[in-house]
Formats: C-alpha cells, structure tokens, sequence
C-alpha cells in the first residue's frame, strides 16, 4: 500500500489569518513545472557566457532563483529521460538506449507522476516523452492524467504519422491518445496547452505538476522559427563554437545549422518568458517551482564554455546541464551552489518541495538536493555520479562511462583501454590525465565504478531484456508498431534506412480477432510487392499491386501469449521491412468457443 503525507497543508494554516483569497489559494499547495530541453546543450545560455545566443528570459529565471552549476545528464535523451522520471539509473529501468526497442521505461518502474497523482496531484506531461509509444509504456499508462506527445524519438522520426513527418509547425500529435492535427508551432503548442492545465487547475484548487519537454531545438531543422532564423543568419557566428573545433569546419553549412538551432533555443527563452508571466495572471507564481534543465550536450559543434565534447559524450561538453530552480517563496535569488548533483536527484527533490512521501518499497538512487538550492546543507556527503552511454542491446563495462566526484572524474572509453583521471577545478578541458601520477585515486574511482555497473546490471533476473509491447489492452485497442520499437533482424536491421529489417516483440493478453495494417515505402518505379507477415506461429501472405503501398489482413487471430511479429515486403530483389504495422482489434475471447 502506498501512503502519502502532504506538508503543504502547514503552509495553508499559516496564512488563513491573512484575509486574502490569492493567498489562500496560493498557500494551499506547490505546483512543480519541470522543463526539459532536447539536445540544448549546457552552455547555450547567456548567463553561462554565450555572448551570440539571446536567452534574456533564462538569464532572469536563473538570477531570480538557484541554480546547481555542477548538474550531470546522460549522454543522450532516452537514458536521461528514464533517469529524471524514475529516480533511478536508467540501467536498472531497461531504457538503455534511443531506438531499437530500448527506448522503452519498463512498466514496473514508478514515475514521479505516479507518486505524485495518489497525493492529489493533476499530472500532465507536453512535448517528448521517448520512453514508449504502445501500452503499458506511454506516459498515460504511467501517471501522467494529461498527454499531449509526439511519438518516438522527435518529430520527424520514423514513428511519426505519415501525414505529419517532420512538421515542426502545425505538427501531428497525440493528445491522450487521440492522433490530433494541430496548428501553431510546436514549442508554441506545448507551452499554450502546460498553460492552459495550470490555469485550470488552479481554478479548482488543485495542485499541478507539468513536464514540458520541448523536442526543440533538436532536428529536423528544416522547419523552424523564421524570423529568429534570420536574426541569426545575418549575424556573424564564427565565434559560436568552443576553442577545440577545427577552423576549417566553421563553414556556411555549419553556421546555417546553428543558426537555426539559436533560433529554436531563443523561441523557448520566449516561451518561458510567456510562462512566468501567465503564473503571474492566475497567482500561481510564488508557489510554482519551476526546474529547467536540458536532456544532453548540443547537437553538434557549438559553444561549450572551458570544456569539451558534445551529444553522445562523457565529456563534459557531453553530459552537463545547468539546473534553475525558480520557487519564490522558497528560493532566495541568485543562489549558486557547486556540489555536484545529477538528473536522478530530481524525483526526490520535488517529492521534497511538494511534501509528498516517497513509497516506502520504492528504492531511488537520487538524493534530495533541496537543501542545496536552499544554501542549508552543512557537511554534505562526498558522493559519485556514474554516467554512461552507448550503443547496443546491453551495456558493456567500462564504455564511453564516466564517474564523477567533486574533486576528480574518471573516464573510461573501452574495456580493456585503461580509464583516464582527471581533475576538474585545474583541467576542465579534460586534456591531463593523471592515472599514472594519482594511481591511488585511479584505483580507487575504478572499483567504484566496477561495483556500481554490477549493481545496476542486477536489478533483475533479466535486467537487459527489452520490455513488451502488450495487444489487446483495452486501453489501447489499436497498437501501432513503428520501426522506433523494432528489433535487430538481419544485417540492415539496426537503423531506420529504407531497406532495414526489424521484428517486434509483444504479448497478446487474450486471444482476439484483428485486423492487421501494413504500410510500407514503394520502390520506384513502383512494381508488385509481395507480402509476409509472421506473427508467432501464424503465416499472413498477399501480394500487394504495385499502386498499393499498404495492406489489411481482415480478421484474423492472434494467439495469447508472447508474439514475435516479422514483416517482409519483397519488391524485384530488395527486401525490406514496413514503415508500421497497426494490430486493430475487432473482438477477444477464444474464436473456437
């Protein structure tokens, strides 16, 4: 059983003397707004020296709030996502990677929203959720009372409806569930609707969090804010990268990406400035604690202060984020604390601000770090962070990992490739190793690391196992299968290229009757394909003419139980796997009976 106890209700006393209904209203409850950028960058701010990128409204957020300036992500989104919603290493939540069916939060995990939604909560999450698109994994499943999401990894990816690929304005998304045409610009659209549930919220009295994680400004960049675009494009940008970037790569082509990333960032800078000013209108200001981060370092070559490394790095460059913490009627402005901390410390901090208790069975490995951003932690514990990333259908030791104290880092690349010390505070560009002068230290951060990547890899009996997709759910009676969830299959299996092969993994919860979907890409010229489908034991077959790009196979029966489901379009001599599968269902119950 899980009990919650909220301590907001001691603040409610303390003000029913004062008369006035904003007050009371206000003193009632803590609402949390959590924001969450995609692929940033943790120095694409003015406030942290970026003298080209205009980001006023984050410069006041972090001078009128606290702000860690030691704050680690993962080096990329799906792992830090995983980490940020459970309290936990992702390694122990089986969201290891961004796609091939790792991008998906195991189902027993519990999600802040899911603590916070017993205690009277109204959750709602905007924007990227990238932690499973099919039942039991979407954020609905998992606490979250309003959806609106794109699917997948970003618009743009293969998971992305067909008639809204790549649309970053008047996008296709999905509101609690409902493929939805939308009009507006997307980060426009995910601030208007985090707005508009807090607005209600508050006029119920009711307290609310929000997570509003923009997919800006990672790519496509093909579509974004015009006229910022061109603010930037007339400006000079050969200084918009760190010292480490090769002169010769500063070319048009680079500096037109950039801008249009700068273009996307300062749309959110606006946005957030749109924020605090409807929290403002509706008295939710003081008692709104809004954290801001971003998910990973930059999409590319881009400014990174004294340090080094980008998106996919455990370089500093790589795996930094400032964290701004606006909460008025707590937080004293201009408050910077240098301990470290990280994405998993979140879930027990908001517990904290909120008054919410954590469930006693629940085991986080993030601290709360409120006491940080209140400057009221005497004798802080030394700790280490442990970050690591790469690809693959599980993680191997000592990969592209890192581990992190307050005085020393230690990276390691390969396995058998020795890892590197550094010391931060003299070699923030991470350029002096010092393993063979420090070989106490190096040992010792080594066995820390070691006994950490055999703890997580233990959470289970099968720790690595991707999760299911369950069919035949009543709450979702429709399963869309997308090439973001398949698996390996062959040797083009692994990626998204027209001609990749991948198959799924499901369980079928009861036997059923189905109608099952294929839609595929068409070679050109178009020519007759023909048709395959495996699922579990059972063999579909058709050949499709060649004006046809997609095919039902009415009425059919999927057996209960785990499924494997194989695709195969075979066009002349390519052979190729769908764009998606839809598994509809007409009825359950055992056809035979």
């Amino acid at each position: 059983m899980r009990t919650f106890y909220n301590r907001s209700l001691a603040g409610l006393l303390l003000v029913l003397c004062l008369g006035s209904p904003a007050a009371l209203s206000a003193a009632q409850h803590t609402n949390v707004i959590l924001i969450m950028t995609d692929d940033q960058g943790g120095w694409d701010y003015g406030f942290l020296g970026n003298k080209i990128l205009n980001t006023p409204n984050l410069d006041k957020m972090a001078a009128g709030g606290a702000r860690m300036s030691r704050f680690y992500v993962s080096p990329v989104c799906t792992p830090t996502r995983a980490n940020l919603m459970t309290g936990r290493y992702n390694y122990r939540t089986r969201a290891i990677d961004t796609y091939i069916g790792r991008a998906m939060l195991e189902p027993e995990e519990v999600t802040i929203a899911e603590v916070l939604k017993p205690a009277g909560y109204r959750t709602g999450i905007f924007g990227k959720w990238h932690l499973g698109d099919s039942y039991p994994m979407r954020p609905q499943d998992q606490g979250f009372q309003e959806v609106l999401v794109h699917r997948g990894g970003g618009i743009g990816q293969p998971s992305d409806p067909p008639e809204g690929a790549g649309k970053y304005t008047d996008p296709v998304l999905f509101h609690n569930g409902e493929k939805k045409q939308m009009k507006g610009y997307c980060t426009d659209i995910y601030f208007d609707h985090a707005m508009k549930f807090i607005e209600q919220n508050e006029a119920d009295n009711r307290p609310t969090f929000i997570y509003l994680a923009t997919n800006a400004p990672h790519g496509p960049f093909d579509d974004v804010p015009e006229g910022l675009r061109e603010k930037y494009k007339a400006m000079d940008l050969k200084d918009a990268y760190g010292y480490t970037l090769n002169p010769k790569r500063k070319n048009e082509k680079l500096f037109d990406k950039t801008s249009r990333v700068f273009s996307m960032i300062e749309n959110i800078d606006q946005n957030i400035g749109r924020l605090f000013a409807r929290l403002k209108e509706i008295g939710a200001y003081d008692n709104t604690l809004v954290l801001f981060l971003n998910d990973n370092g930059p999409n590319g070559p881009r400014y990174v202060g004294p340090h080094q490394g980008a998106k996919g790095s455990v370089n500093e460059g790589g795996i930094r984020s400032p964290l701004l913490a606006h909460w008025p009627a707590q937080l004293t402005p201009g408050t910077v604390n240098g301990r470290i901390a990280a994405h998993y410390d979140i879930f027990p901090t908001i517990l904290a601000a909120t008054g919410v208790s954590k469930p006693e069975a629940l085991k986080l490995d993030g601290k709360n770090i409120l006491p940080l951003l209140k400057n009221e932690a005497e004798n802080w514990p030394e700790r280490a962070l442990f970050l690591q990333w790469h690809r693959g259908d599980e993680p191997t030791p000592r990969t592209n990992a890192a581990v992190v104290t307050q005085n020393y880092k230690m990276t390691f690349s390969k396995p058998d490739v020795p890892g590197k010390l550094f010391q931060l505070s003299d070699d923030p560009g991470e350029r002096q190793d010092l393993a063979q002068t420090k070989p106490a230290v190096a040992k010792r951060l080594t066995k820390q690391y070691d006994q950490w990547f055999a703890d997580v890899s233990h959470t289970r009996p099968d720790n690595y196992a991707p999760p299911r997709i369950h069919v035949g759910n009543p709450k979702e009676t429709t399963t869309v299968l997308t090439r973001q969830d398949w698996r390996y299959n062959g040797p083009k299996g692994k990626g998204w290229t027209r001609d990749a092969r991948g198959v799924w993994l499901i369980t079928v919860e009861e036997d059923g009757t189905y109608d099952l979907k294929v839609q595929f890409s068409k070679s050109q010229p178009p020519m007759q394909a023909e048709l395959t489908m495996k699922v579990g034991n059972d063999l579909f077959h058709s050949v499709v003419p060649a004006d046809q790009s997609e095919h039902v196979f009415k009425n059919v029966t999927l057996h209960k139980g785990d499924q494997t489901v194989d695709v195969k379009i075979v066009e002349g001599d390519v052979e190729r796997g769908p764009m998606m599968v839809y598994l509809i269902q007409k009825s359950t119950g055992n056809p035979a009976q």
